[in-house]
């Protein structure tokens, strides 16, 4: 049984990869993560915050407003809440190169581009295999334009791409207006993988004490089918690999993924809750079903439910959406 994939021109011995989580803080969880199965890791992301608070600034950010609005500051952690400082993390991708076999790919969360640029060469010095670059931002501005947001994406890309030579990863989130024009925007400015989709964390508010509070819901299975869709849609429309995000906890969601023509398929609150041990027990699934229904390969299945293999493609379009309507008056 041939479960091998090609993410970012990286040859994986199957399509799972933990995504970047708290767990691979921990040099011994990721060598479980290897024992278990795992192909690769993307490891914790480094912080923009981190990175211009080791150069003094981060206070400045956090501060900055707050005479107005207190409550602020509430949106975001203590600086010495960050597991890891700028030179720790880089450690921490060094020892996990000697300590496995495995790619690691490093994670990058922020915006702009300046410091984050040195810190991606840093990463790759480190010995990271490759880079994913999670792009969290929060448009608020009513006076910032799409096409604005649209064209700090790209020119974070591009700058990245001048600096490293290993393979980078954009993960995005859904809400641009042309997700599709967005992906392709981003594969000719050199995108090795876009990773689909990034999950927003929605601040909840504390009624007793009047306050702004995190509030962190794990992933469900159903938020597979946002990147299951786009993923369907993009496939063979670009050069770079095809990373799902988001709602994967099982053997039939990773199968599924890969019909739909991914390369890879990430997890991490699966992992959280029930274990790393969590990846054996899928990978073992895929096996038995994919004997049962004689898949001899991953590369038999990958891309044969996408939008240009079905016989019906505009499943994926605006017809489906009439139809579900449609079937739930007949219910009714």
């Amino acid at each position: 049984m041939d479960l091998s994939t090609t993410y970012m021109g990286l040859k994986l011995k199957n399509p799972i990869v933990p995504s970047s989580s708290p767990l691979s803080q921990s040099l011994d969880n990721v060598k479980k993560m290897e024992d278990a199965g795992a192909a690769a890791v993307v490891i914790y992301s480094l912080f923009e915050e981190q990175i211009t608070h080791e150069s003094g600034e981060l206070d400045h950010y956090l501060s900055y407003g707050t005479e107005s609005y207190a409550e602020a500051l509430s949106y975001f952690p203590e600086p010495q809440q960050f597991h890891l400082t700028p030179y720790q993390y880089l450690d921490h991708i060094a020892a996990l190169k000697k300590a496995v076999n495995i790619p690691i790919i490093g994670s990058l969360n922020g915006v702009s581009t300046g410091g984050w640029v040195k810190y991606a060469k840093n990463i790759e010095q480190a010995g990271a295999d490759a880079l994913e670059l999670n792009i969290y931002y929060i448009a608020t501005n009513p006076n910032l334009t799409g096409s604005e947001i649209e064209t700090m994406y790209s020119d974070v890309l591009t700058e990245v791409k001048k600096n490293v030579k290993i393979p980078v990863a954009m993960k995005l989130s859904p809400f641009f207006t042309s997700m599709s024009n967005m992906a392709k925007r981003l594969d000719n400015a050199g995108a090795d993988a876009l990773v689909l989709f990034n999950r927003f964390y929605q601040p909840d508010f504390d009624l007793e004490n009047l306050e702004v509070v995190p509030n962190l819901v794990l992933s469900t299975n159903w938020e597979m089918r946002l990147p299951l869709r786009w993923i369907a849609i993009l496939y063979d429309n670009l050069k770079a690999s095809l990373g799902a995000t988001s709602g994967i906890h099982s053997h039939e969601d990773v199968i599924k993924i890969m019909m739909a023509g991914g390369d890879v398929a990430m997890m991490a609150s699966e992992l959280l809750v029930k274990g790393i041990g969590r990846i054996t027990e899928i990978l073992n699934g895929m096996k038995e079903w994919m004997e049962k229904n004689e898949y001899d390969s991953i590369s038999m299945m990958k891309g044969s439910m996408s939008q240009k293999k079905i016989d019906q493609p505009a499943a994926f379009e605006r017809a489906n959406y009439m139809k579900l309507l449609q079937s739930w008056k007949s219910l009714a």
